[in-house]
């Protein structure tokens, strides 16, 4: 008498072929260095979006972008604070794709630089923010301790145009973890009235406040046809006017 066949307890699952959803955090894991450039015309050419980092030195700019990557050395910090006079480009995506850049333009307003060098590279960055083609945003660091600076007012006049025809504008309020939920609020709404439109967010790279909110901002800049489309308003009745805005 033959054995019936036999049958297996359970059939192995199927291996799903779509890629796990990619989160902001993610994302701005995969930063890896791009470029340098001591010049402006030494930069590429990119039709990719781009977001700078702009700051004053000691305003927590390389601590800013090491943390929102999660790579503590990505980002120089120089023992020298304004000595880094270079602008250095991170590309961001996955497997060798690159979506965005990030671009980390030198700190400004030490003192211990040089006069002309102050100079030239204040010139350098305001060329850069006014004609770098590809600019999506700047995110401005700022010590909320200190407040927005003369030099933080002289660039904040320089990208202004721009920032009315549409580019993106962050203001990032460093090391909040040294102020009080009562001083974060009167940093924010003092931050709020200078930034011009723009948006500010309190950030802290020891308490990792503000981390997931600006990483989720970054990528909303960068890609904003996979934001999920707003529900179109529903028509109204024939016989009703529709509603007029105020």
């Amino acid at each position: 008498m033959s054995s019936s066949p036999r049958v297996p307890h359970s059939l192995p699952k199927t291996v799903s072929a779509t890629p796990a959803a990619v989160t902001p955090m993610g994302w701005m894991h995969t930063a890896r260095f791009l470029t340098t450039a001591a010049q402006l015309h030494h930069l590429p050419a990119m039709d990719t979006p781009e977001i700078a980092f702009v700051g004053r030195s000691n305003a927590g700019k390389s601590t800013c972008i090491n943390t929102l990557t999660q790579k503590k050395q990505l980002a120089f910090a120089s023992k020298k604070p304004g000595r880094t006079q270079h602008i250095n480009l991170f590309a961001l995506g996955k497997q060798g794709i690159t979506d965005a850049v990030l671009a980390d333009l030198p700190g400004y307003g030490y003192a211990a630089v040089a006069k002309m060098d102050k100079l030239r590279w204040q010139q350098v960055m305001a060329n850069y923010l006014v004609s770098r083609e590809n600019l999506t945003g700047i995110v401005m660091m700022c010590d909320p301790r200190h407040g927005l600076t003369e030099l933080d007012d002289i660039l904040l006049e320089v990208i202004r145009p721009r920032v009315e025809e549409g580019l993106k504008f962050l203001i990032i309020l460093t090391k909040a973890d040294k102020l009080t939920r009562s001083e974060q609020a009167k940093a924010l709404s003092i931050a709020r009235l200078q930034a011009g439109g723009g948006e500010v967010k309190l950030f802290s790279a020891l308490k990792k406040q503000g981390v997931d909110e600006v990483a989720q901002l970054l990528w909303d800049w960068t890609h904003p046809a996979e934001g999920l489309a707003a529900p179109a308003p529903a028509e109204p009745p024939e016989d009703e006017p529709e509603a007029l805005d105020e």
